[in-house]
C-alpha cells in the first residue's frame, strides 16, 4: 500500500479502452472497404470511424428509437452491442453488411487492442507494492484475452465487466461491485480512466480519481505512471 497525504491507496481500478489499451486502426482492416459513395475508407476516414466506435459517452451518429436503445445499452448485452456498432458503421458510410461485419469483428478481437507504453510497467509496479488491481470496463465482450496474450493477466486481481455484472459506469453499483470484489474500501481506492463523466463517477462512492487522455498510444508514453505518482505511488 502507498500513503499519500492522509489517505492510503490499497487498490487501483483501471478503465480499459483509452486508459490501459486503445483500439488503433490498422490500414489493413479497411482493405477493400468503401463508403456508400464508393470512396475507400482510409486515412482520416478510418481514424474518424475509430473515434466514433470508441467514444466512451455521448452519441456519435444519428439514431432512431430502436438503435438508440441498442447504443445506450450496448455494454450490457453482446447482441445490442453488435447492433449498435453495425448501425454506427452504416451511418458512417460503411453500408455493405459484410464489410461492416469485418470491421466490427476487429473491434471485439482482443488482438486488435494496443496497450499504452506504460501499461505493463504500471501493473508490475502495483503488484510489486501489493496494491490490488481491478480492470473496470463498460464492455460487451471478454477483454481478458488482451491481457492473457501479453502475460499481463497475472497482475490483475479482478475484471469487472459491465455485461457480466449487469451495471455500467457511471452507475454507482458497478464501482461498489468492484471495490467489494477487491475487498477494499472506496476511501483507499483510486480509479484511473479517460472519462470524467463515466470513470469519474467513482468519486460518488468515495474513491479517488485520476483522468488520462485517450490519445494515440504513441502520444502518451507515461500518463499512467504520472497518474499513480500524483497519488504517491512512485
Amino acid at each position: 500500500m502507498t500513503t499519500t497525504g492522509t489517505s492510503t491507496i490499497e487498490a487501483v481500478l483501471f478503465d480499459f479502452s483509452g486508459t490501459l489499451f486503445r483500439l488503433e486502426e490498422d490500414p489493413t482492416w479497411f482493405d477493400g472497404i468503401h463508403d456508400a459513395d464508393g470512396t475507400p475508407v482510409d486515412g482520416a476516414g478510418a481514424a474518424e470511424l475509430m473515434r466514433r466506435m470508441t467514444a466512451p459517452v455521448g452519441e456519435t451518429v444519428e439514431f432512431d428509437d430502436a438503435t438508440r436503445h441498442a447504443w445506450r445499452n450496448r455494454d450490457l448485452d453482446p447482441a445490442l452491442h453488435r447492433r449498435a456498432y453495425l448501425h454506427v458503421l452504416a451511418q458512417s458510410g460503411v453500408t455493405d453488411r459484410a464489410q461492416a461485419e469485418s470491421v466490427y469483428g476487429r473491434v471485439i478481437d482482443a488482438d486488435s487492442w494496443t496497450p499504452y507504453p506504460d501499461t505493463e510497467s504500471v501493473l508490475k509496479k502495483l503488484a510489486a507494492e501489493s496494491i490490488r488491481v481491478g480492470v473496470l470496463s463498460n464492455i460487451a465482450f471478454d477483454i481478458r484475452p488482451a491481457f492473457v496474450d501479453r502475460g499481463l493477466d497475472r497482475y490483475v486481481d479482478e475484471f469487472v465487466l459491465s455485461f457480466e455484472v449487469g451495471h455500467v459506469k457511471p452507475q454507482p453499483e458497478i464501482f461498489r461491485h468492484a471495490v467489494a470484489s477487491l475487498g477494499v474500501d472506496p476511501s483507499v481506492t483510486l480509479m484511473v480512466g479517460d472519462s470524467d463523466e463515466a470513470d469519474g463517477a467513482a468519486r460518488e462512492i468515495g474513491c479517488s480519481f485520476a483522468l488520462v487522455d485517450p490519445v494515440p498510444t504513441s502520444e502518451r508514453p507515461d500518463a499512467l505512471l504520472a497518474a499513480l505518482s500524483a497519488f504517491g505511488i512512485r
